[in-house]
């Protein structure tokens, strides 16, 4: 069966202590190296919120103020899926818009995450249940504009957050 994304063959897909399924280092991962990359469609906003996110959930990234990368339907949703977990302490950040890489080196059996400050620049706000020392606890769509988060990540939010995070300097 063809994926629509990538996930590094050091990597597999097994129940989470942070939510549901999560993905796994099933060999240590050198720091840069790229660990997954997300496929998909791309839509507009309005096509995401009418029918795509009713049906599939939040499953799409943002890669500009109005076009997101996503499966279209059921079938394609398993295919795209990265099952890289948010955390506020991750192992993983963005090379350009779409492609995941390590952050440092990661040994193998740790979870593999990212922080959603990294991609999203929506109106939500959700509840974090991480668990790691430096929890936010409550996750917001404009966590990107914080000045500690931006220190923390520089060099690893998505190309279309970099180029938000430049226009504010």
């Amino acid at each position: 069966m063809i994926q629509l994304s990538y996930r590094s063959l050091k990597t597999e897909v097994r129940e989470s202590k942070i939510h549901g399924r999560g993905l796994f280092a099933k060999a240590d991962i050198a720091q840069g190296e790229i660990v997954v990359v997300k496929g998909g469609h791309i839509v507009d906003r309005e096509t995401l919120g009418r029918e795509i996110t009713p049906h599939l959930g939040p499953v799409e990234i943002q890669i500009d103020d109005n076009l997101f990368i996503t499966p279209v339907n059921a079938a394609e949703r398993e295919l795209s899926m990265l099952y890289s977990n948010h955390s506020c302490d991750p192992n993983l950040g963005l090379r350009g818009e779409i492609t995941f890489v390590a952050m440092r080196e990661i040994r193998a059996g740790e979870e593999l995450t990212h922080d959603w400050a990294m991609t999203d620049d929506d109106d939500y706000s959700a509840e974090c249940n991480c668990g790691a020392n430096s929890c936010r606890k409550v996750l917001t769509g404009k966590d990107w504009q914080k000045p500690e988060l931006q220190r923390k990540y520089a060099g690893y939010f998505s190309a279309y957050l970099a180029r938000k995070i430049s226009k504010q300097s």
